[in-house]
């Protein structure tokens, strides 16, 4: 680790530091993905359609999003401690809220809050690796957290299957204030304070946003890999309907299905540690920008495979590549974001979850009774983000000849 002059970092130690953060990041998976197997009993308890249901998960998405731009300039003023301890204090209260309702639209509004109480974990670890660790330490402890991150969604659909078999789902927002109440204590006995004092929120609260919008070097890898990883959210969104009716599987068959497609996280969690003792993280997240686009353009090729496994293998490589996308992409932007690190940390949440807020939005808008809305989303993202980083790259390399 580095350290800044006349400021000596936190000593924390370091299975302590993953654990923490890995858990505090778990509350958006396990909120979006735990409940994904009570769909048909949520359809039943409100008396409403599947795409109310779909929309339950956008607007948890969208929730994600907006809180990132909170939770920014309010780290950077305020530290991590606090900001964190009261995003899950949010995070405990609209879990119980949800167990409360009857209204869907009520519903809908409460996971609206609940996803801005639970995006703390991911924003404010984000910033806390940038505050102890220098770009190429920052990517392999991103990596590290991934790899105990993407037990979250294998893990959290896996769970809900089991509890929905054996109870209902109000058990799973039991679950999740259980979850809530130990990350909680987690934090306020094992996390102390790592904001380095030369880091101030400015007055204006915008302005670390306007200027970070501003330097390519922050914004082109922070927008490509939320495109890429707009991948995983089409992901979610879709595959209850492709697995549960397409396919015609019980609920825990797909919770089954579901934890097979992101243990490829873990793999390549793991694989992206080994390739940074070799190569760079521009290196690496160009390379795996590629195969995501072209594993992307295979799953479109089967969308109408009646061979599920066929289907499934394409799949499983698209989310593969994104553990090697989301730790490279946001080692790259945040080493560039100077001293606007809780802005940048929030900025790049923003993207991601806006972006997966419109992937999903889409997919639910446009669903037709086949795998089209989710293959095509799917595929679309990964060339977007594919083609801008790229085109970014061949403009800056033009100006740096330019300039030569």
């Amino acid at each position: 680790m580095t350290s800044r002059p006349s400021w000596q970092k936190p000593a924390i130690p370091f299975p302590r530091l993953i654990l923490i953060l890995s858990l505090c990041s778990a509350f958006a998976p396990f909120a979006t993905d735990m409940y994904l197997p009570a769909f048909s009993q949520l359809v039943n308890h409100f008396q409403t359609d599947a795409g109310h249901i779909e929309t339950t998960v956008s607007f948890f998405f969208l929730g994600l999003s907006v809180g990132q731009i909170l939770y920014g300039p309010l780290i950077d003023r305020f530290g991590r401690r606090k900001p964190m301890l009261a995003g899950i204090a949010v995070f405990l209260l609209a879990t119980f809220g949800c167990l409360l309702v009857t209204d869907i639209n009520t519903f809908i509004g409460l996971r609206l809050l609940q996803a801005i109480g639970g995006c703390c974990g991911m924003i404010i670890g984000r910033a806390i690796v940038s505050d102890l660790f220098a770009q190429h330490e920052m990517a392999r402890v991103m990596s590290s957290l991934m790899i105990v991150m993407s037990m979250a969604p294998i893990c959290a659909p896996l769970i809900g299957g089991w509890i929905v078999t054996h109870y209902d789902w109000q058990a799973v927002f039991f679950a999740l204030l259980l979850l809530g109440t130990i990350c909680g204590l987690a934090v306020y006995f094992g996390l102390p304070e790592t904001k380095p004092p030369h880091i101030t929120a400015s007055g204006n609260l915008l302005r670390g946003y306007l200027t970070l919008l501003q330097r390519p070097a922050y914004l082109v890898p922070a927008l490509s890999g939320s495109l890429t990883q707009s991948c995983m959210f089409g992901f979610i969104t879709g595959s209850p309907f492709v697995f549960l009716h397409h396919f015609g599987l019980n609920e825990q068959q797909y919770s089954w299905v579901f934890g097979c497609i992101t243990f490829a996280f873990i793999i390549s969690a793991q694989l992206t540690k080994m390739a940074l003792r070799r190569y760079s993280p521009k290196q690496i997240f160009s390379t795996a920008l590629l195969a995501n686009s072209a594993f992307g353009l295979m799953l479109y090729a089967v969308t109408q495979t009646p061979h599920m496994w066929l289907f499934i293998i394409p799949l499983w490589l698209t989310i593969a590549t994104l553990s090697f996308l989301g730790a490279t992409s946001t080692a790259l932007a945040m080493s560039n974001a100077g001293d606007h690190t809780g802005s940048a940390s929030g900025l790049i949440g923003l993207l991601q979850f806006g972006c997966g807020f419109i992937a999903s939005s889409v997919i639910a808008a446009s669903q037709n009774g086949t795998p089209y809305p989710m293959t095509i989303t799917i595929a679309a993202c990964g060339l977007l983000g594919t083609l801008l980083w790229f085109s970014g790259s061949c403009r800056r390399s033009a100006e740096l000849s330019a300039r030569g």
